[in-house]
């Protein structure tokens, strides 16, 4: 298999996917993409919030597709771009695959942590990180109910990943000291 100069970064809400995609990109000098913000901007569209908007995916799968016809194209015509996405892998085999792991209740806390507290009445999120740990397992449980219906994939199982790190003890700059040291040598 031919290895594009391509990263795509999935992981668990929290975990510092966006974060980790561009401090890479930025490295490296390649591009960043982010497939959350576009679903997100789809959903803002439709006057949902990410957990109605990954709901109503499982009735209709418009959003969904939407955002993987955009990866598939990026995967068909870009090189030398770091992409945020948890079904980037899927469409992009030739890439280098990482998944971000982190327990939910840490990334509760870490969403809360660094929320603008206006989302969090607008978007009805709870501030407690326990029930907050539950809204995202339900957003993952959605997640994967979504891709298996539609792809027959599950995006949570770690066999996809050329690279996995769990990020509850790390910080940024390791995690992408991590991603970089490891992309470099599967590209060499």
């Amino acid at each position: 298999m031919k290895k594009r100069h391509i990263i795509t970064i999935a992981g668990r809400p929290g975990s510092g996917k966006s974060t980790t995609a561009r401090q890479v990109s930025a490295e490296l000098g390649y591009q960043f993409f982010s497939s959350g913000d576009l679903f997100r901007a789809l959903g803002r569209e439709r006057g949902h919030d990410v957990l109605q908007t990954n709901l109503s995916a499982e009735e209709n799968a418009e959003v969904d597709r939407l955002v993987d016809q955009r990866l598939r194209e990026m995967g068909a015509s870009e090189d030398q771009i770091v992409i945020d996405s948890r079904m980037a892998w899927h469409w992009m085999p030739e890439s280098f695959k990482v998944f971000l792991d982190l327990d939910l209740e840490i990334a509760a806390k870490r969403i809360l942590k660094n929320m603008d507290p206006s989302r969090l009445e607008s978007e009805d999120i709870p501030d407690s990180p326990t029930k907050y740990a539950k809204v995202l397992q339900a957003r993952l449980d959605s997640e994967n109910r979504r891709y298996k219906m539609l792809y027959d994939v599950t995006p949570y199982d770690m066999h996809h990943y050329d690279l996995v790190i769990d990020t509850g003890d790390k910080e940024i700059g390791e995690v992408a000291s991590l991603v970089l040291e490891a992309y470099k040598s599967w590209h060499s």
